[in-house]
């Protein structure tokens, strides 16, 4: 029996090993393609407009590019412009008739919306791009010539985005864990240690008093800690099954359906900041070269700290948040499948009644979780332009970070635990044959 079970120890997380060596080796080639850069930029002048500016818009955008940005390197306008594709053919799915009749399609509608998906991205990666080389050739950093130094750009911002797109699908696939949501939690976390430093520094040079980055630093261990505990919360809606009989007797079966608190993840935020970060960036960049233009005044009413920005930002996520709920639960659908199954919420009739006792739920818990992903993300904001820190701190970075963590070690327990049932399951038909 030993030597039956060795091998089945040993072979038991093979697979769960050899996902997790992927993930980390595509980690890996993202963080060495963030320090390649486009040719054509003076590196030096590059560094001192970004510690200039780097507290604002191209701070935030840093920080999602994971430092690719700062380097102006293949990877400057990272994932965004996939994010923003897929909020606008999400968007559409559900206005168009025809792309509203693909999603009915299974696997096959499916991977048609994924393939607009994946041109608009492209089309989007282009525009950007040229954003991009625009806003950098104002700066008269630029050592080529503008006819090359546009191309160059362009082909490698572009390129650089459709392979961490690809990225992102191979991890989904062949790792554990959403892709997408990973690579930006690994550009977050590469930004932490220099974030560590600066502080430091800050306080160093007396440009900051140590009580004020104590407070800073207590106040992000707090907004974790809200952050787990939100993020854990759950509303429990008890289930009772119809009486069956088993052998002459009465069985009744009680379970409850779980709703998170906060349905909708790290969507909102990070569809909320795709939103405004990708239009005020263009006029930024576009409006720079006059500052008397009101390309550049829109651009300064939605840098961060300003009224205008905190309120479409917040308006945005509480919009996203009921917009994304909406498109992963239907409480019609689930209140006929406990119908079907013989399930009932006890005082609720099944059916109609059930639909919408379950679509006010949802929607009461989706106003609460809003309310708490909103007030997360613009504590950060807020507290940066009091405590006027010249790097950015961001509240989306944060919950983006925790809530993709906890769902990667969710994932790799739930990997861990069907392993284990596999591998019983095999260890007793080996058993069974040995018998044999």
């Amino acid at each position: 029996m030993a030597s039956q079970q060795k091998p089945s120890n040993a072979f038991k997380f093979a697979d769960l090993k050899k996902r997790l060596f992927f993930l980390l080796g595509a980690l890996v080639v993202f963080r060495i393609g963030a320090h390649i850069p486009v040719p054509g930029v003076d590196a030096v002048a590059l560094a001192k407009l970004y510690e200039s500016a780097g507290s604002g818009i191209l701070g935030m955008l840093n920080m999602f590019s994971g430092g690719s940005l700062e380097r102006f390197s293949i990877f400057a306008i990272g994932i965004m412009p996939y994010i923003s594709a897929s909020i606008i053919i999400q968007l559409a799915s559900e206005i168009i008739p025809s792309l509203k009749a693909l999603k009915k399609e299974g696997e096959v509608g499916r991977k048609i919306i994924t393939k607009y998906t994946r041109y608009a991205t492209v089309l989007l990666a282009v525009f950007q791009s040229l954003g991009v080389a625009t806003f950098v050739f104002q700066q008269n950093i630029v050592v080529a010539n503008k006819f090359e130094f546009y191309t160059s750009t362009v082909i490698c911002l572009v390129t650089g985005t459709m392979f961490l797109m690809w990225l992102g699908e191979q991890i989904t696939e062949r790792g554990i864990g959403n892709g997408i949501s990973l690579i930006i939690t690994a550009g977050i976390s590469a930004s932490i240690p220099s974030g560590i430093m600066q502080l430091w520094t800050l306080v160093n040079n007396a440009s900051m008093h140590m009580l004020t980055a104590i407070s800073i630093v207590l106040g992000t261990l707090l907004l974790v800690y809200v952050v787990v505990y939100f993020e854990s919360a759950q509303r429990k809606i008890p289930v009772h099954y119809a009486k069956r009989q088993f052998g002459g007797l009465g069985h009744t079966q009680n379970t409850h359906m779980p709703f998170k608190l906060n349905m909708a993840g790290v969507i909102p935020p990070i569809f909320a900041s795709s939103i405004i970060l990708f239009p005020s960036t263009l006029l930024s960049w576009f409006g720079s070269g006059n500052t008397e233009s009101w390309l550049h005044q829109i651009a300064g009413w939605l840098q961060h700290g300003k009224p205008i920005y905190i309120i479409l930002f917040a308006a945005t996520i509480v919009f996203f948040c009921y917009f994304y709920t909406a498109l992963v639960f239907s409480p019609k659908e689930m209140a006929e499948n406990l119908k079907k199954s013989g399930a009932f919420v006890p005082s609720i009739r099944p059916g109609e009644k059930t639909s919408k006792y379950l679509e006010g739920v949802v929607l009461r818990l989706t106003l609460f979780g809003a309310l708490y992903i909103t007030v997360i993300c613009l504590i950060p904001e807020l507290l940066t332009t009091v405590f006027n820190i010249p790097f950015y701190l961001g509240g989306t970075s944060l919950l983006i970070m925790v809530v993709v963590t906890m769902d990667f070690h969710t994932q790799v327990n739930s990997y861990r635990m069907a392993q284990q049932y596999e591998s019983l399951t095999m260890y007793r038909d080996m058993k069974s044959l040995t018998r044999k």
